[in-house]
């Protein structure tokens, strides 16, 4: 299972970086497909930081000589997922046309705000493999209700266009915390919760195939 855990985190961390930079090349600064392309590589070069100590822990079965690089790899990670996000309300505003909505933005801002000093506190004991299960729960409800309102927002708008593509991404982010959530409340209770994470990895990484497949079919642009 460590050896399969590896192999799948390295074709994770080589797609999502590998697709990101092509569309990162491939767009103008600030278009549609550059913004899909540099919010991947956010997700994972942030992630990077987590899997490459967990990638060694796993081959070499030993997680207590990774806990550090462990533990500030998941505090790198919380906050550039919450940068995803924020760079995923862009893409919804650039997609659908919308000009600047202050309450929104501000609302995304403070959320995303707060998600990122919770995160650096040091009541997390991010250097503890076991960390602290009441910060995780402090940090991750900011974040939550960052995902309820994206996914609300895309999927509504993507109803009313018939916008394939972001009907697909809405799910994927649904998806995402729907395997997330269980694993930040349950799995220090029952560790077998934490394979979770790798559908909830899985629909991260289909999020920017769904964001390079619209770019390849050239209908990764305003509607």
């Amino acid at each position: 299972m460590g050896i399969f855990e590896a192999v799948f985190d390295v074709f994770y961390l080589v797609s999502v970086v590998g697709l990101s930079i092509l569309m990162i090349k491939k767009g103008k600064k600030g278009s549609l497909v550059w913004l899909f392309g540099l919010m991947g590589l956010i997700l994972g070069a942030g992630d990077s930081f987590h899997l490459i100590p967990r990638i060694i822990s796993q081959l070499t079965h030993d997680f207590a000589s990774q806990a550090v690089a462990l533990g500030y790899g998941k505090m790198v990670t919380s906050i550039t997922m919450t940068i995803f996000y924020l760079i995923l309300y862009r893409i919804w505003e650039v997609r659908n046309g919308k000009a600047p909505q202050v309450g929104l933005r501000v609302t995304m801002g403070i959320l995303a705000g707060i998600r990122m000093v919770l995160s650096l506190m040091p009541q997390n004991n991010w250097a503890q493999l076991s960390g602290s299960y009441a910060w995780g729960i402090y940090r991750n409800i900011p974040f939550t209700i960052m995902g309820v309102l994206i996914v609300w927002l895309i999927l509504k708008e993507a109803r009313m266009k018939s916008d394939k593509t972001f009907l697909k991404i809405g799910v994927a982010v649904i998806v995402s915390f729907a395997c997330y959530i269980p694993v930040v409340l349950f799995a220090s209770q029952v560790p077998a919760v934490g394979a979770l994470m790798m559908p909830k990895t899985v629909a991260y990484l289909l999020v920017v195939v769904f964001g390079y497949q619209a770019m390849k079919a050239n209908t990764l642009k305003e509607i």
